[in-house]
């Protein structure tokens, strides 16, 4: 995988970004957007909020994703929900919002808000909302669900859209939630919406009489400075959400929104959700004097020579630093240091030799400064911080005169730079959040930071970078990636589950990586009483950082079936270590880097087998065919362009991986050859599909749906007790069904032909008995298995009674 390019350069203003940057500065009004996951938003209210309105704009997505899919790699749950989390900022920096979160987490599909805020808790993502609200202080929300229509819609939509309305008043009570306001203060937001559309009426003539009575406005207008529509801005900010397949056409052309008034005080212009709100720099006591400056540089802007506002703006930065109003003193500091920033062509970088470095360590920091302006400039200081080590420099920044110099930096016993909300077990609902401050923050603050402390036109400023890495590869040209602090050893195993078919031992793998230069110590295992492991612990030495070094150990399992926690522990001058670093690298979003438990579960499972040759086609990804390999299958990917009437007969069975014909468009063609293998003795698996336009071209009519069982723990009765799927080579019983994970299963299909057998029932508290979860039906000599179960979900995480299932499904006919 290259490394991302772009995603990771610093940002850097032409002048009219620069024009827009100071339009924005003069607008002082706020706008909060609520829903539940990455890609709820709308956003295209968002660009108009943040590109046409000018207001600071926010979205608060209560879940980082975690609990959907992944169409770009093998990541799932957490990992997934840190890609989508950065595919977030990567959308807002397209269209220009902010980004916000709570600590609730995607424990997956839900039908109703009664569900979603028990598994929530509903109190501590109440108190969330309420954070975002006392800190962001929206005068306007939005939310994207209706909080009228529960069990209409995902149960965390309309949950998203309750909370909000809850915590709409709450967010001014100092009652609720006191202990807030140690770092805060209570806040009343002016009026809030609800983001409807036509979608959400039976018709277009209900929905035209209603909408006379919403605010209304179009979307889709053109930007000169951009040479872009704000329709097109939106597609390319949804096209961010690259991992659930959002990739996009632009659009074009007028486009009206609607928002219906629910809270507050109402608009009486219905074309300005601002209406009536002061958003001027009178707002602010002691901002008139600031908005006279600010107000004549946006008006008289210099688009060929911005360096001449820089005396006006530093005067307007000076007269910020005495309001009162600390709310937002701190924002229009901010956003008026990057505007003298680019106005002076500043260019102030601090790089250090390596991309990451541990606690109690030195690393090399290269600077570089530049002013690229007639400006008069000094840099006076630098400050490092958390270490708040202040070196004097007192250097003249002559005009396009680059001022280079290093320094070393020591590393505090800081945390290490993994995402927060990772650093604590969650639970189904809930991660854990000690730190206030953290909570709702999209990502760790970086570790290490410079001030660059300044004297502008003979008026001090501070302008802070965080510390990156920055090199080039030939192949591939510039290249940032962030500053890490990362522990001086982690070690990883192979696998996430560790299944054992029998009392044989097994070779258990642990790669040992190094994070410093000559790292020694020893590796050991702990194992649950009933397993027993050799040698007890095995010395390593590595001497180059970032090197690896894999040992073995021989495992083994108990005579009977039993489950357990393997957990990898190396110990180093009397320090243990135990995390298990993991690197996700893609081209659209910054590396990340995660630090889990280095851990497995470890499952001795009587299972038995029939066949052995598997076939496997992937569809939108997923991690079963290393699960099948665990449990002593052979399994081939295969090329589905590659496909022919000969080269399936090697095979016993073919299985076809989650959303293989929502995904892959070839595959339609391979169907006469894939429908043969069947009918010539073999056994073909077919995994959910979505209903979204796709014909799985079964041999049989097959009708998809919508139909899932949310409730992992929901129920299953055995239709059809006497077949040889739920006999042979294992005998399957409910409790087979026990221990499942996040759900039974979904897309199932609701209708099918006489010739398909329905092997299992089951549904959701008041719903209707689905029969679809798993279909078989005989083609010729060999069996089509249709089945929505989430075996994709179960097999990684080691479920007993899913692997001996599936083995019997690849075993049918073969008795």
């Amino acid at each position: 995988m290259i490394t991302s390019i772009v995603a990771q350069k610093p940002q850097k203003l032409n002048t009219n970004q620069l024009y827009e940057k100071v339009q924005k500065l003069n607008f002082l009004g706020t706008a909060l957007y609520i829903a539940a996951h990455p890609d709820d938003e709308n956003t295209r209210l968002i660009a108009y909020l943040a590109n046409n309105v000018k207001a600071r704009t926010a979205y608060l997505s209560l879940t980082r994703g975690d609990g959907g899919q992944n169409l770009i790699g093998p990541e799932m749950r957490e990992l997934l929900g840190v890609i989508r989390t950065q595919e977030l900022l990567a959308a807002r920096n397209v269209d220009g919002g902010q980004q916000l979160f709570t600590r609730a987490n995607d424990f997956g599909y839900s039908k109703h808000p009664d569900e979603t805020l028990e598994i929530w808790q509903k109190e501590k993502v109440l108190a969330d909302v309420v954070w975002a609200i006392r800190t962001f202080k929206p005068d306007v929300i939005i939310n994207r669900f209706n909080h009228r229509t529960p069990g209409t819609t995902h149960g965390h939509h309309t949950s998203s859209a309750m909370l909000s309305v809850e915590a709409f008043d709450l967010a001014n009570d100092k009652n609720k939630f006191s202990n807030q306001l140690k770092y805060t203060e209570t806040w009343q937001p002016k009026r809030l919406f609800y983001n409807t559309s036509s979608w959400f009426y039976r018709d277009k003539k209900q929905f035209e009489e209603a909408s006379k009575n919403f605010t209304s406005f179009d979307v889709g207008v053109y930007y000169p400075l951009k040479g872009v529509s704000n329709n097109e801005l939106a597609s390319m900010a949804s096209s961010q959400h690259l991992c659930q397949g959002f990739g996009r056409l632009s659009t074009r052309g007028n486009q009206t929104e609607y928002v219906e008034f629910l809270k507050g005080n109402e608009p009486k212009d219905k074309n300005d959700i601002f209406s009536g709100i002061n958003t001027t720099w009178n707002r602010v006591e002691g901002g008139g004097k600031i908005g006279d400056i600010l107000y004549d540089v946006e008006n008289n802007f210099d688009f060929v020579n911005p360096a001449k506002h820089i005396p006006a703006l530093m005067d307007a930065y000076k007269l910020v630093q005495n309001l009162k109003d600390a709310h937002w003193k701190n924002i229009k500091s901010k956003e008026l240091q990057e505007i003298i920033e680019a106005c002076a062509g500043l260019y102030l970088e601090a790089s250090a030799s390596s991309s990451s470095a541990t606690p109690n360590s030195t690393i090399d920091v290269s600077f570089e400064t530049l002013n690229r302006s007639v400006a008069k400039v000094e840099l006076t200081s630098i400050k490092l911080l958390p270490a708040n080590k202040v070196v004097s420099k007192n250097i003249d920044l002559g005009n396009n005169k680059k001022k280079n110099f290093k320094e070393t930096v020591s590393i505090a016993n800081t945390d290490f730079s993994s995402p927060y909300w990772l650093n604590k077990e969650a639970d189904l609902g809930m991660y854990k959040v000690d730190n206030q401050q953290l909570i709702g923050l999209p990502e760790t603050p970086r570790p290490l930071q410079v001030q660059f402390n300044l004297m502008i036109e003979n008026e001090s400023i501070t302008i802070t970078k965080d510390v990156v890495r920055r090199y080039s590869k030939r192949d591939v040209g510039e290249i940032y990636e962030p500053f890490q602090v990362l522990p001086k050893i982690s070690t990883k195993l192979k696998n996430k589950v560790l299944i054992f078919s029998d009392d044989t031992p097994q070779k258990v793998s642990v790669a040992v990586r190094a994070g410093a230069q000559n790292t020694s110590g020893s590796v050991s295992l702990e194992m649950p009483k009933d397993w027993s492991v050799s040698p007890k612990f095995i010395d390593f030495t590595i001497a180059q950082k970032n090197d690896l070094k894999t040992v073995d150990f021989m495992v083994t399992p108990p005579k009977n079936q039993s489950e357990g926690k393997l957990k990898v522990v190396a110990t180093a001058n009397g320090k243990k270590y135990t995390k298990e670093l993991v690197e996700i690298n893609y081209n659209h979003i910054p590396k990340q880097s995660v630090l889990l438990n280095s851990e497995a579960k470890i499952v001795r499972l009587d299972i038995k087998k029939a066949g052995n040759s598997i076939g496997y086609i992937q569809g939108s990804g997923d991690a079963i065919p290393e699960s099948l390999r665990q449990i002593g299958y052979k399994v081939t990917e295969i090329n589905v362009n590659e496909i022919n009437e000969k080269n399936l007969q090697q095979f016993d069975a073919i299985v076809l991986g989650i959303r293989a014909y929502n995904t892959i468009s070839e595959l339609k063609f391979k169907q006469k050859y894939l429908l043969a293998f069947v009918e010539n003795g073999g056994n073909m698996i077919v995994q959910y599909n979505t209903n979204r336009n796709v014909d799985v071209a079964a041999p049989f009519k097959l009708g998809l749906s919508r139909d899932r069982v949310t409730d992992e723990n929901a129920e299953v009765r055995l239709l059809a007790k006497d077949h040889t799927i739920l006999n042979y080579p294992n005998k399957i019983n409910k409790e087979d069904f026990n221990g499942w994970v996040q759900e039974r299963g979904l897309y199932f299909p609701n209708s099918w032909s006489s010739e398909y057998t329905p092997i299992l029932a089951m549904n959701d508290k008041g719903e209707s008995t689905k029969k679809g979860s798993l279909l078989i039906a005989k083609y010729g000599k060999g069996n089509y298995i249709y089945t929505g179960l989430s075996f994709f979900r179960e097999l990684p995480v080691g479920v007993s009674g899913a692997y001996k299932l599936f083995a019997n499904m690849l075993s049918v006919g073969k008795k």
